[in-house]
């Protein structure tokens, strides 16, 4: 955690001494109506979550900070509600769909609004941001909390949502989901960056998620960009699987600038220290192709300018050959053999050829779900890039994956172009026809009924 910088220290203090000097809380705590604290909090809730969201993308790291600062009673509970839905996102979860680790700063916020003056009002918020917690918690950390509480009533609600349902984990696993869409949208996720194996086993899963959603939103890293550094050049914390995990995210999408060769330097002192990291590396490079972060030809070139050449490994090797693909492009005659002659040395169920496929159909996948309907002609043409590599692989997966992404793309030229008689229909019809019998996508019968128009039944009289 980092601590607040004073300059959103200062815009909050503005924004409570405002708040308590304002006829919105004078007249609540007047008459102590629902809806006077609505307006109260109409007004107010807006300046914070400036604050906040000013923070969570340009200084994420100082969140906890910030949220410390928000749990103050004289903020009159604004922001509670949703203080509390981000500290139960950010909990690492399990398989199992329960926290890997006690989470206290759910704890903290929970029991900050247990003992607010508001605690009546914002009750009617939270249930099931605490539902979910709970069900995510442990029983015996549960109890503890709930024991913390002095007051019956405020003891009674908590008890009340623990709810049975929730021990089942589909039901669990429905309603984490649920509430995750809530949020979506919403920027809150922060970390810590460990320094021992201790701390790595705690917070690795908060970390990853961390990071994970900063590269797939496509957000600023520069203010923990050192956090980072120091995590990957901390000896302690090298060779192991998860630490492998962190460096590979970080190498591959994170521009370290003028120190790019801190990164360099250890990635390629694991290359060489390290007898399982190319293993470990091409076990993350084959979940990355395949997951929704934006891996891209880019990630490629990234990772090829960190290696020594010098070190002559898989890493460097598979490079190599990627980085003519990424140069030059999928068709060019040089990145087919490139990948040719990568593919024959290895076996084909090797990580590294799988990788090697998953990463050429990722760009095949992008061109087609690009591809308009007017650049059908294009479709034409690459087909016989297809076809190359469809040799290079002999891989039944890899054909299977292009068959399913080909039928839509004709699909949707189907139906722009629905006049059988029309050149445009023609054409296509007959590229498609002996072109998917020929790739092994369809036989006759089959590729001839994507054809077919469909008759509307008649309406019964």
């Amino acid at each position: 955690m980092k601590s607040l910088d004073k300059e959103y220290i200062d815009r909050l203090e503005e924004i409570k001494a405002a708040l308590q000097t304002s006829p919105e809380l004078e007249q609540y705590l007047s008459e102590e109506e629902p809806e006077d604290y609505n307006k109260m909090q109409d007004k107010f809730e807006k300046q914070i979550n400036a604050v906040y969201d000013e923070v969570a993308a340009k200084h994420p790291l100082q969140l906890f900070d910030l949220e410390n600062y928000l749990i103050d009673p004289a903020f009159e509970g604004l922001f509670f509600p949703r203080l509390l839905g981000y500290a139960v996102l950010r909990g690492d979860a399990n398989d199992d769909v329960k926290y890997v680790r006690p989470q206290e700063h759910f704890k903290k916020i929970l029991l900050a609004i247990c003992n607010s003056f508001y605690f009546d009002i914002v009750k009617q918020r939270i249930g099931q941001a605490v539902q979910i917690g709970f069900a995510l918690s442990s029983d015996i950390w549960i109890t503890n909390l709930v024991e913390e509480i002095p007051n019956k009533n405020i003891k009674q609600f908590l008890i009340s949502q623990k709810l049975d349902k929730y021990r089942d984990l589909k039901h669990r696993n429905a309603g984490y989901r649920r509430f995750q869409k809530q949020f979506q949208t919403t920027n809150f996720q922060s970390t810590d960056f460990p320094s021992s194996q201790a701390e790595m086993n705690t917070w690795f899963g908060s970390m990853r998620k961390f990071l994970e959603y900063r590269i797939s939103t496509d957000a600023n890293h520069e203010s923990y960009l050192q956090e980072i550094l120091t995590f990957i050049e901390n000896e302690d914390l090298q060779g192991t699987r998860r630490y492998v995990k962190i460096l590979s995210l970080v190498a591959n999408f994170i521009d370290f600038g003028k120190d790019e060769s801190r990164l360099s330097k250890v990635f390629n002192v694991q290359r060489s220290s390290h007898a399982e990291f190319s293993e470990l590396y091409f076990q993350f490079l084959q979940g990355l192709v395949t997951s929704k972060l934006p891996y891209s030809s880019n990630c490629d070139l990234k990772i090829f300018s960190l290696l020594d050449e010098k070190i002559d490994d898989d890493l460097y090797a598979y490079y190599s050959a990627l980085s003519e693909v990424s140069k030059k492009g999928f068709v060019h005659d040089d990145a087919k053999e490139a990948v040719r002659l990568l593919y024959s040395k290895y076996d084909g169920l090797s990580l590294v050829n799988s990788c090697l496929r998953l990463s050429i159909l990722k760009q095949f996948v992008h061109v087609l779900r690009n591809l308009t309907e007017e650049e059908y002609p294009d479709y034409f043409e690459i087909n016989k890039t297809f076809v190359s590599y469809m040799d290079i692989f002999d891989y039944q997966q890899f054909n299977q994956a292009l068959k399913e992404e080909s039928v839509l793309y004709v699909r949707k030229l189907l139906k722009k172009y629905t006049d059988k008689r029309g050149k445009d229909y023609q054409d296509i019809k007959k590229f498609v026809i002996p072109t998917f019998q020929d790739l092994g996508f369809m036989k006759e019968k089959e590729v001839l009924e994507l054809f077919k128009t469909r008759r509307k039944k008649r309406a019964k009289t």
